[in-house]
């Protein structure tokens, strides 16, 4: 067996390699990966990334977002979101968003993977998924970046508030809040039992 149909069957569909998972496996890692790459047993998703795709019968499957990024953060510590999640809570929100934010430990900026928009943003705290208070104190947090009417959201915000529990939402407000967020949901829930200080 040559050393590029070793490497080959090592590989597993559906899986995202790094260039450095490949280096145990291969001599001459930069030339087997433009072989695998030009016979389609790879795809380049971007600078040291490869999926090797999951054949389906409707050609070949993307990798799903949270393998994507698990490899290219090299870290399970993640949470997917999206800015259009506020939409489906009834914020006013109107606009849609092409990118998926990605809060991490790691890395942040924007970045291009497999052809879609990822942005990592480097927090040090968040859930491991985002449940409707951290999605609520998460729209005021990013307010200033986004392309919405900002007074329209706020009372959209303070009416959602009313409809959910004020405990849960002063505890993520705390957690997960900056400081506009901090000041506004201290506010909103005065009775809140947790400190805002």
């Amino acid at each position: 067996m040559s050393a590029l149909e070793n490497l080959k069957g090592q590989l597993k569909q559906g899986k995202v390699y790094r260039r450095a998972d490949l280096e145990r496996w291969s001599s001459a890692v930069d030339r087997h990966l433009k072989q695998l790459v030009a016979d389609g047993a790879l795809v380049k998703l971007s600078g040291g990334l490869y999926l090797c795709p999951k054949n389906t019968s409707f050609g070949s499957a993307p990798a799903d977002d949270e393998t994507l990024i698990r490899a290219f953060l090299k870290d399970d510590r993640f949470m997917l979101t999206s800015p259009n999640l506020y939409n489906s809570m009834g914020l006013g929100t109107t606009q849609l968003y092409n990118e998926t934010v990605v809060y991490n430990h790691k890395r942040h900026g924007a970045f291009k993977l497999g052809g879609r928009n990822f942005r990592f943003a480097m927090k040090p705290f968040f859930p491991s998924k985002p449940t409707q208070e951290f999605l609520l104190v998460d729209a005021v947090n990013n307010l200033p970046q986004m392309a919405e009417d900002a007074d329209l959201v706020l009372k959209q915000v303070s009416k959602k508030a009313t409809q959910m529990d004020s405990s849960k939402l002063a505890k993520a407000a705390l957690e997960y809040g900056g400081v506009r967020a901090k000041k506004f949901f201290a506010k909103l829930l005065p009775d809140a039992t947790l400190s805002y200080a």
